[in-house]
């Protein structure tokens, strides 16, 4: 009994991504599926200790690839660079991450009614617009991501996904009057949604790598812990409601 991880190749028209995989074999049977977002560096030795951190409560953890052959960059010229063009066209940035679902739902080891997401800072923004586009989801989790939703973008197929914001309030960048709008989207789309605020909290909150306070990125354990927690809680009450 063990946990299994390696990498895993799919596709978004002729743009060949490169997943990281994790599951624990001590788990029998097909099993609910989180896919994990990367921030703007990319799919990162972060988001696959998070992938392993998820495989051993149970679930299969497929940490997604956004810019295409495991591609990270190396400075935040770089990262900028790699995540702009998503920025600049949600509909690019939709197309992406709905070929990281579909990837997942034809794995033998997922039960393709059972999926979630979760995603940090742009990649909170990439799991908010996975759930924005309709996809079947049970629901979904930001960890200090972006939360402006795609202008002239709207989606023909219902929202089934609830929704978890987890956000330092002290994020400078996404400030208050972000969050409202956030609330008067999530609202209008009639959805079951949560935001939780963490006081004294900045961006980047759930890395310990994060150390550039004029930036305002800064890790913070404790609300890395507390998100954590919230996170497990709420994935338990969508796979088993």
């Amino acid at each position: 009994m063990a946990l299994i991880s390696n990498t895993l190749n799919y596709l978004d028209g002729d743009s060949l991504l490169e997943a990281f995989f994790a599951y624990d074999d001590r788990f029998e049977g097909r099993r609910p599926a989180v896919l994990i977002s990367h921030a703007w560096g990319g799919r990162d030795d972060f988001v696959k200790q998070k992938a392993e951190q998820l495989a051993e409560l149970g679930y299969f953890a497929f940490a997604l690839d956004m810019y295409g052959e495991g591609r990270t960059g190396q400075s935040i010229e770089e990262n900028s660079a790699l995540m702009q063009p998503f920025m600049d066209d949600r509909a690019v940035l939709q197309k992406r991450i709905k070929a990281a679902h579909y990837a997942v739902t034809l794995l033998p080891w997922v039960d393709d009614t059972q999926i979630a997401a979760i995603g940090f800072c742009f990649g909170g923004l990439c799991v908010l617009d996975l759930a924005r586009s309709g996809a079947k989801l049970k629901g979904v989790v930001s960890f200090h991501g972006l939360l402006n939703k795609p202008e002239d973008l709207a989606s023909d197929n219902p929202i089934t996904a609830k929704v978890l914001a987890l956000h330092g309030y002290d994020d400078p960048m996404t400030p208050p009057e972000t969050l409202t709008a956030f609330a008067d989207e999530m609202n209008t789309l009639n959805i079951d949604w949560q935001l939780h605020n963490y006081g004294k909290t900045q961006h980047a909150f759930t890395n310990p790598q994060a150390n550039a306070p004029e930036l305002g990125l800064i890790y913070n354990p404790i609300a890395e812990q507390r998100a954590w927690q919230s996170m497990k809680n709420f994935l338990e009450e969508i796979f088993n409601s």
